[in-house]
């Protein structure tokens, strides 16, 4: 929460995406600080569908043979939080990295305002006009570094976007399955409509993202 703060006063009176310098700087980085916290939030959701799994397998053996349809799906939503997990930390690293170049174009572009207004009060000085070329020279492919980065990590949310529908398709055949249970039906069936709202809880988290003002979105 902190890392949120320090970021909307960074950002404060900051105009739209796409502008370079100090004020797109901030903002970037106050987009990707809340990128993260979405991140962090699917984490711990994932983490908790990998819990339940676990234990409607152990439902499903008790259950016996009219439960083995719902016994496999648990153990693929496993899988599925396992993935989805290791799918975040692709991200998360992702997100440092942004951090870190981010905040250099920040600090660089606070460095840069001091030498315009040097130059503005010695227009004609060879030597500050050609240290400035050369910075913007590094900003430009900094600013390069960012897009690349920017697209990266938006294929990245799109795979794990995919993965959630097929973890969605999956929680829908336990519901299925679960009607088969017999006289574990009942309890078959509230798990797998647990299974639906968590995955649920994630596709919201990962349209959250998606819609990102960092990606052009109005989030």
């Amino acid at each position: 929460m902190n890392e949120v703060l320090v970021a909307e006063d960074a950002a404060v009176a900051v105009p739209a995406a796409g502008e370079g310098g100090h004020a797109g700087a901030a903002l970037d980085l106050l987009r990707i600080v809340r990128i993260n916290e979405e991140i962090k939030r699917v984490v711990a959701v994932a983490f908790k569908i990998n819990i339940m799994a676990l234990n409607a397998i152990f439902l499903a053996k008790r259950a016996g043979n009219t439960a083995l349809g719902f016994g496999v799906l648990s153990n693929e939503l496993r899988v599925f939080s396992k993935d989805l997990r290791e799918g975040m930390m692709v991200l998360s690293r992702q997100i440092h990295e942004l951090v870190a170049e981010v905040s250099v174009v920040l600090q660089e572009s606070r460095y840069d305002d001091v030498f315009r207004r040097t130059l503005a009060e010695a227009p004609h000085s060879a030597p500050l006009q050609a240290v400035l070329a050369a910075r913007d020279a590094h900003q430009a492919m900094r600013a390069e570094r960012i897009a690349s980065q920017r697209r990266s990590l938006r294929l990245a949310v799109d795979d794990a976007a995919r993965l959630v529908e097929l973890g969605g398709v999956l929680a829908k055949s336990a519901k299925i399955e679960a009607a088969y249970g017999a006289g574990f039906a009942s309890a078959l069936s509230q798990v797998s409509g647990e299974f639906d709202g968590v995955v649920e809880e994630i596709r919201c988290s990962l349209d959250n993202l998606r819609r990102s003002g960092f990606f052009g979105g109005n989030a």
